[in-house]
């Protein structure tokens, strides 16, 4: 007798998702964080059945970055419980390559987000650990399109704010919000200007007592500092606020902020287009993966790279001959 548990049928899952089980959902993310084939096929399964009957809500998705230190976890708690005032349901997720060092995940300690994580209309996820940065961003993906249809309308997608992590949650969101602390001239240091200049929106955080004045001081050098970057396709100009997320100051100009971009890129156009390219752009994602797995789990191509590897590390053949070779055995075995 088989000791795996049997796993759900798709429909019944994907139908619990719909109703807002919090454990189907769960367990639906889980199946997507799995590398087993069958949780694989069995997820696919899942996210097609969501996707034949859209969410009912208009949903948004919002990436949240910062270096280290700038307040991130309280901004999201901050803010998340503002959302939920104002009726929304709030999902976080996280693109954290550094678990795989660490063991952890950046919102692995959710005791930094004690009242949001305890609240009904919230859902925090933190990342898979172990995984490349193109794993964990392929699961967030997922991840997105099961918390919308499970009813969470609004969905913060964290990065650890040092890395390429802010690029992939660039391609799977709608605005981008970049966190900076008070002392523009140490800030530019920490943060690459590619991140700046993929922010729809910078928010000056722990701008309160005597932080106050250089809260200031940054936001007019960052004011300065986007308005000689190149226009955005998105037709929006970057805004810079400040506030402070431990004493919940800005939180409600953030919100307008953030409304005023979807209102604008809506009404261009620019925001289902950007969804559109996205999701383009996740499908050839998706493609390259599958064929990255179906190349070297391939019988014929891992024998042919043992015995080409030993040549070219003798000198004898060229890396360019030996791939050439490798991938004329699997040409021939895949016709």
């Amino acid at each position: 007798m088989s000791n795996r548990r049997t796993l759900p049928d798709p429909g019944q899952l994907a139908n619990a998702i719909r109703t807002g089980d919090r454990v189907a959902l769960g367990r639906a993310i889980t199946f997507t964080e799995s590398a087993r084939p069958e949780h694989q096929a069995l997820s696919r399964a899942v996210i097609s059945e969501l996707l034949s009957t859209p969410a009912s809500r208009q949903t948004l998705r919002i990436a949240i970055t910062g270096a280290p230190g700038a307040g991130k976890s309280t901004l999201i708690e901050a803010f998340g419980l503002y959302l939920i005032e104002q009726g929304h349901r709030v999902a976080v997720l996280a693109i954290d390559p550094s678990s795989q060092v660490s063991g952890g995940s950046i919102l692995g300690d959710k005791t930094r987000m004690e009242q949001l994580s305890i609240h009904d209309s919230a859902f925090i996820r933190p990342s898979p650990s172990g995984d490349s940065l193109g794993g964990v961003a392929r699961k967030t993906r997922e991840s997105t399109l099961l918390v919308e249809a499970a009813g969470y309308d609004i969905v913060l997608v964290e990065t650890v704010g040092v890395g390429q992590s802010e690029t992939a949650a660039h391609s799977m969101t709608d605005l981008f919000l970049l966190l900076l602390l008070p002392g523009a001239g140490d800030e530019l240091q920490g943060i690459k200007r590619g991140i700046v200049e993929m922010a729809d929106l910078l928010f000056v955080n722990k701008a309160d007592g005597e932080r106050g004045a250089l809260a200031q001081e940054a936001r007019r050098h960052y004011a300065n500092a986007t308005h000689l970057l190149p226009s955005k396709p998105s037709g929006w100009a970057p805004r810079v606020l400040t506030g402070s997320a431990i004493e919940h100051q800005g939180i409600s100009e953030l919100w307008s902020g953030i409304q005023a971009f979807v209102q604008l890129t809506r009404s261009n156009g620019y925001f289902e287009q950007n969804r559109q390219q996205q999701a383009a752009y996740w499908l050839k994602e998706a493609l390259q993966d599958g064929l990255y797995q179906l190349f070297y789990t391939h019988d014929a191509v891992r024998q042919s790279l043992n015995a080409v590897e030993k040549e070219v590390l003798a000198g004898r053949m060229s890396p360019f001959a030996a791939a050439e070779q490798v991938l004329e055995v699997f040409r021939g075995s895949s016709v």
